[in-house]
């Protein structure tokens, strides 16, 4: 079992603490699928409720809050019936706006794995407005149920009335849609490659600056973020900070990085360097590869 789980697992009840354990491997970051999460069920007795309640400081274990101290874990619960844990991200020594919110980061890791929509968000303390916002960025995002410790579930719509949202913006295909806008770079770079397909994946219908980064590890590992725009734009989920956060989810020290590469459309409104750097800077020396690819 990984050590920052040892103390949040002796916290849950013996029959949940016992039938968690073996799930807990070196490779495990959060993400139990359907058939995991029912054993869970029928082996604590809990309602999935309860239990995906009692799961939460497993979830926040995986949190990296270096500025606040305020450790907030989110399970988002995607379609297939999976759930995804996510934590809090803070940079040390750089702007809050390079923080990740534990919804931003459970939801993330649900759109990285395939899901078309989530059902449930699951958290420790009441969504601020900013997750509140990234929540109705979503496929079917208003219908999203929220459940928090000591209060009656409530729809998304209970905490975000009289929504702005990706309608008001004319945008008829929001986060989680499946969506693919192809771009080409004249590389056979593997990791460039690999990059690229994520930029083709990301959401961008306000900038069209699909983008992606990609960090690699001393031992070879990839980890892949994807932009995630918003329609009250602040919200929006930068790739470098998303691929920070699968890092983080893993148990990867940001120390192994030992290369990065932001890709992103040469047709954008904006350009996500400036940002990238400033993340990178925060968590390693090496230099950031800056690739523009054109829309196909």
């Amino acid at each position: 079992m990984q050590d920052r789980f040892l103390e949040p697992i002796n916290t849950l009840s013996h029959s949940l603490a016992n039938a968690l354990a073996p799930l807990l491997t070196d490779d495990f970051s959060g993400h139990i699928n359907a058939q995991q999460l029912q054993e869970l069920v029928n082996a604590t007795q809990l309602s999935e409720e309860q239990l995906l309640l009692q799961l939460l400081p497993i979830a926040a274990a995986l949190s990296n809050p270096t500025i606040s101290e305020f450790y907030v874990g989110a399970i988002a619960k995607g379609a297939s019936g999976d759930i995804y844990m996510g934590a809090n991200i803070e940079l040390q020594g750089k702007a809050l706006f390079h923080s990740v919110h534990a919804e931003q980061s459970a939801i993330s890791h649900a759109w990285l794995n395939g899901e078309k929509y989530i059902t449930d968000i699951i958290v420790n303390a009441s969504p601020c407005g900013h997750c509140r916002q990234f929540m109705n960025e979503l496929v079917k995002g208003h219908d999203i149920t929220i459940h928090l410790p000591k209060q009656n579930p409530q729809s998304l719509t209970h905490y975000l009335p009289y929504a702005f949202g990706p309608s008001d913006l004319n945008i008829k295909q929001p986060l989680l849609s499946a969506q693919y806008n192809p771009h080409s770079l004249k590389s056979t770079d593997p990791a460039v490659q690999s990059a690229l397909e994520h930029a083709n994946k990301s959401y961008a219908p306000y900038t069209h600056n699909h983008a992606a980064v990609l960090l690699e590890t001393h031992d070879g590992k990839q980890y892949c973020g994807q932009y995630a725009e918003n329609a009250a734009f602040n919200p929006s989920m930068l790739p470098m900070q998303m691929a920070l956060s699968v890092m983080v989810r893993y148990g990867q020290d940001f120390a192994d990085i030992s290369r990065a590469i932001l890709i992103e459309s040469s047709k954008g409104k904006v350009s996500l360097i400036g940002a990238t750097k400033d993340a990178l800077n925060a968590v390693s020396q090496i230099e950031l590869e800056h690739l523009l690819a054109t829309p196909a």
